[in-house]
């Protein structure tokens, strides 16, 4: 029976977990009806209207006649687990089926309408284990691809904002999806990393990402942007909820190649999840990344007493054998250049039906230049560089030197090289002290959560937004854990571990205009 009185606990849907709100449905509190539409409302508050945080492109027509037929079919069958009902939002470049009514356009117009053969693999995963996709989340227009724009615009879902402060960068490609975990605008979402794509608006926003070594999670249906280091990543309020995510979309896939060498069973990630792992745990601290985050530093020499009164042993300083020269490459921009014209090539070529009629690299450069006024809107939005320099790129000696260098320089001289050399277990240090880098060029995994947030007497800078703030206070910044391939479990358990003894996230919400008021409640007593 839905709940109708106080004497039901009805979660708060700004920090709600999966494990709270399958708890609801399962008692029969709430419906999963009830609960897309008090998602849907909070949506409307916040996303368009009020602050106009632009964290979702659209949402699903089709949700609520979903969540009716999950709410019947766990009275007639039961449940299908723990996802079953529950609300999700996937970033605009993971595919979805097109009669479902929601596109997959990586935000551009050029995608409008497009037509895909079948759900992303990790779409059709979530799906089958009763998750109901409610929305596309914004993000940087082709994952940041197109050129050097603003992080979170895209010509369809505009520029997404940063919730702790307003017009604050959201930070990543991923942006919309960290923006609506933040304020609780779903459940769970799912977003894709090549390099700081879902780590760093993880880190802003204060929320948890967990980006999965390459090939444990399929790529496949999703747009592309580098084989070499693509993948599909949860991101979510809690590193529980993220953990329950990944076991989910984890697992090899005929369609994409690098997850057919998996090295054995996976593992059921979810018994990572204690809060003693850190006892006994060597980590590292690679101290020469640290630079140019004063205030993010000062907070993270103190978090490293919490690792050590948690049984944490540390290695400080642990610095890469090749730190400057990591630092410095231009080996993955080359590799990325090149990968984005091969891979963006065949994605657009697979497509059942794409409207515009843009079937190339090419085409996409020609259809921005026709679509200026709509496509590049000045002033902040109207460079296409990228997408030009990755036209002119081929694959040549020089491309695979860069590709052997960034293997070299992430793997043996980076993340390996330094877990050898010092007898580590992982490493730690800020997220925003470049910490996406060498797991990116490696393909290795990589956790963010939240470590903290910038004082209250910090600069605004720039004073005057152009047209984002990249500085301000309350801005939440996070810790990141990085290990060596398919070392998932461990990472997991040390930030959970770490989590559960600070609660950072509870320690401040967005500003007060930022916050939805549906609840719930709201929707119940109607």
């Amino acid at each position: 029976m839905a709940c109708r009185t106080s004497s039901c606990a009805l979660p708060d849907l700004y920090e709600a977990s999966i494990a709270e709100l399958q708890d609801g449905l399962v008692k029969g509190y709430f419906t999963s009806v009830q609960l897309v539409k008090a998602y849907l409302r909070r949506i409307i508050e916040v996303n368009l209207e009020g602050p106009a945080l632009h964290a979702i492109i659209e949402t699903n027509p089709n949700a609520l006649l979903q969540a009716a037929a999950l709410d019947d079919e766990r009275k007639v069958k039961g449940s299908r687990g723990p996802l079953h009902g529950i609300p999700l939002l996937l970033k605009d470049n993971l595919a979805t089926l097109h009669e479902e009514g929601m596109g997959t356009t990586a935000g551009s117009y050029a995608l409008l309408g497009s037509v895909v053969v079948r759900d992303s693999f990790v779409a059709a995963k979530l799906r089958e284990a009763g998750a109901i996709f409610i929305g596309k989340a914004n993000l940087c227009e082709w994952a940041g691809m197109r050129g050097q724009v603003p992080a979170g615009f895209s010509a369809r879902g505009g520029q997404t904002l940063c919730p702790y402060y307003p017009n604050a960068d959201p930070l990543g490609s991923s942006s919309g999806s960290g923006v609506a975990m933040a304020l609780g605008l779903a459940a769970g979402s799912l977003g894709s990393e090549t390099d700081c794509s879902i780590v760093s608006p993880s880190s802003r926003n204060n929320v948890v990402g967990i980006k999965p070594t390459i090939g444990l999670v399929s790529r496949s249906g999703v747009i592309p942007i580098s084989s070499h280091q693509d993948t599909a990543v949860p991101l979510c309020r809690s590193v529980t909820d993220a953990t329950l995510l990944l076991n989910s979309i984890a697992g090899p896939d005929a369609r994409d190649e690098a997850t057919l060498h998996q090295p054995g069973v996976i593992p059921d990630y979810m018994r990572a999840l204690d809060k003693n792992t850190l006892k006994g745990a060597r980590l590292g601290v690679p101290r020469a990344f640290i630079r140019d985050v004063k205030t993010i530093e000062k907070t993270f020499n103190s978090s490293l007493d919490i690792f050590r009164a948690l049984g944490a042993e540390i290695v400080d300083p642990a610095d890469f054998p090749a730190t400057k020269e990591l630092l410095t490459s231009e080996a993955e921009e080359l590799v990325l250049t090149v990968d984005f014209k091969i891979d963006i090539n065949k994605y657009l070529s697979e497509l059942a039906e794409v409207p515009t009629g843009v079937k190339t690299l090419a085409d996409l450069i020609e259809f921005n230049k026709t679509h200026a006024a709509q496509k590049l809107p000045a002033p902040f939005y109207t460079d296409q560089s990228q997408f030009i320099k990755s036209e002119a790129a081929q694959v040549d000696d020089a491309y695979f030197a860069a590709l052997a260098k960034d293997f070299d320089l992430g793997r043996t001289r980076g993340i390996d090289g330094t877990l050898a050399q010092f007898n580590l277990d992982a490493i730690i240090l800020p997220t925003d002290a470049r910490a996406s880098v060498p797991a990116a060029i490696a393909g290795y995994p990589l956790i963010s959560v939240p470590l903290g947030f910038q004082p209250d007497d910090v600069e605004v800078l720039p004073a005057t937004p152009s047209p984002l703030h990249s500085q301000a206070p309350g801005l939440p910044f996070g810790i990141a854990f990085m290990g060596t391939a398919y070392s998932e479990f461990k990472l997991i358990g040390y930030a959970y571990a770490f989590e559960q003894a600070t609660h950072v996230r509870l320690q401040r919400r967005a500003y007060k205009d930022a916050i939805p008021r549906t609840q719930l409640s709201d929707v119940i007593l109607q």
